[in-house]
């Protein structure tokens, strides 16, 4: 009885050996990847930060002057139907700016993906409000991504000598493109929103710097050379 049992086993443990070598080297194969992943976002990260460290400004008085102030969008609400702290705060910053002379002309870029969704036009409009003439912004209506506003702002409207203006971990991925084009770009950092205010953009982000290197270096998408609107009805 005892051989008999032993043969049992014997016949099966070769097939829950093989189980468990499978196992194992999945675990280590998915360890090794998610290590590789996180390594690749984590130094893309680092790179884009430190090369972008010395032309991002926070203090409004040390900002050199520029003509052109290219103004990246973001919603106004957020999917709550809320105010959208990082649009109000980017907003009173080109505000500021526009009024303290930093910049004299507005390029305006942001997503209109649908005639219910125009963020060039939803920034013009809080400009206007915050007492700016609306004579000197340009809208543009194709700036789907941040890399379309950027490069657009060169090869449709002309413009390689820049301020970039949105919040402070936006404008290193911005301007990164910017001197990828040969632009000769700065930026001013927009009141940042309390912490744990959007972990999601935050997290979004991280993730878009890496994509940022693929685009310049890889991908090569090519923006749209038109800007029309999308009409609401």
């Amino acid at each position: 009885m005892n051989t008999t049992l032993a043969t049992d086993y014997s016949n099966d443990t070769p097939r829950e050996a093989v189980g468990v070598r499978v196992v194992k080297r999945v675990i280590k194969l998915t360890i090794v990847l998610v290590f590789f992943g996180a390594t690749v976002v984590l130094v893309s990260n680092w790179w884009v930060v430190y090369n972008t460290r010395n032309q991002i400004y926070f203090n409004i008085h040390e900002l050199p002057t520029n003509d052109i102030g290219l103004v990246l969008g973001t919603s106004k609400f957020v999917r709550t139907g809320k105010e959208n702290l990082f649009f109000r705060y980017r907003m009173e910053a080109t505000a500021r700016l526009w009024k303290e002379g930093k910049v004299k002309y507005l390029i305006l870029s942001g997503n209109n993906d649908s005639e219910y969704y125009n963020e060039p036009v939803d920034m013009q409009r809080a400009l206007v409000k915050l007492g700016i003439p609306a004579s000197v912004m340009t809208l543009d209506y194709s700036g789907y991504r941040t890399f379309d506003s950027v490069v657009r702002c060169k090869d449709v409207f002309n413009q390689e000598k820049i301020t970039i203006i949105s919040q402070n971990f936006h404008n290193a991925r911005a301007l990164y493109i910017g001197n990828h084009e040969g632009m000769e770009a700065i930026a001013f950092a927009a009141q940042d929103v309390p912490d744990g205010y959007s972990l999601r953009t935050l997290v979004r982000e991280y993730l878009a710097r890496p994509y940022a290197l693929l685009d310049v270096y890889v991908l090569r998408p090519q923006p749209e050379k038109g800007n029309l609107e999308r009409k609401r009805n």
